[in-house]
């Protein structure tokens, strides 16, 4: 296994429950066999079928060469039809300069899901105007609760900071979700640069509410700049 690729085995379980049958628990101890569910593709490449646009002015969000497209302007997000509660998801995406973007986990359906739900920032982080954000606002970012790796900023440690798994505006970038209970791991481009567990941030739970959420919608936001998603699927992991 390459480095920082996710390693499911890393997270221990008892002989018992690996051998009493898939759920979320033994998710993290178990390796890939054929009694593990098949990935699922959220995106068909032709349409929006399974996604409905959370927007005053819908119609930023199309289809175009096989690339789910957001032309940016008023905002909002675009949602699953469905809810999930544990999953692997993995998705391809590719912003402009100055791209503004973010994936919603456990969404409600209503209000911002930056904090009703969980965002996973997805953010041109090499951009002139971002240099003054705080750590947890960079790509792959638990938005205002955990920093991606090297968890720093420009300013604090810039050659650290350096040491980023994103890559510059223009080039698709992979990311990789798997939550499973209270465990989140996001990895980009290959590097882990999460694993939290959200019972350590009680802290932020009165202005993150969505941290305690156990399932909801998976969005896509439309932070008013345009961004393009392409191969979204998901991993539907059944609980116990």
């Amino acid at each position: 296994m390459k480095r920082g690729r996710i390693d499911r085995r890393l997270f221990l379980a008892t002989a018992s429950s690996a051998t009493a049958g898939f759920s979320s628990a033994c998710y993290w101890a178990l390796s890939r066999d054929a009694s593990e569910p098949q990935w699922i593709p959220l995106f068909n490449g032709k349409d929006l079928s399974g996604w409905k646009e959370i927007s005053k002015k819908p119609g930023a969000w199309k289809v175009e060469d096989g690339i789910l497209r957001c032309s940016g302007g008023e905002g909002g997000w675009l949602s699953t039809d469905k809810e999930f509660s544990d999953f692997e998801l993995s998705l391809e995406f590719r912003l402009p300069q100055g791209g503004n973007s973010g994936v919603f986990l456990r969404h409600p359906g209503t209000g911002d899901g930056a904090y009703t739900g969980m965002e996973i920032q997805v953010l041109d982080d090499y951009a002139k105007q971002y240099d003054n954000l705080r750590a947890v606002q960079y790509t792959g970012s638990i938005y205002d609760v955990q920093a991606a790796a090297p968890g720093v900023t420009k300013k604090e440690d810039p050659e650290k900071w350096k040491d980023r798994a994103t890559k510059p505006a223009g080039q698709w970038q992979k990311m990789d979700i798997l939550c499973v209970g209270r465990k989140v791991k996001i990895s980009i481009n290959g590097r882990v640069v999460v694993d939290a567990n959200l019972d350590d941030y009680p802290d932020k739970v009165a202005k993150h509410p969505g941290l305690k959420r156990t399932s909801g919608f998976i969005g896509l936001q439309n932070h008013g700049s345009g961004v393009d998603y392409r191969n979204i699927r998901i991993r539907p992991i059944p609980s116990n």
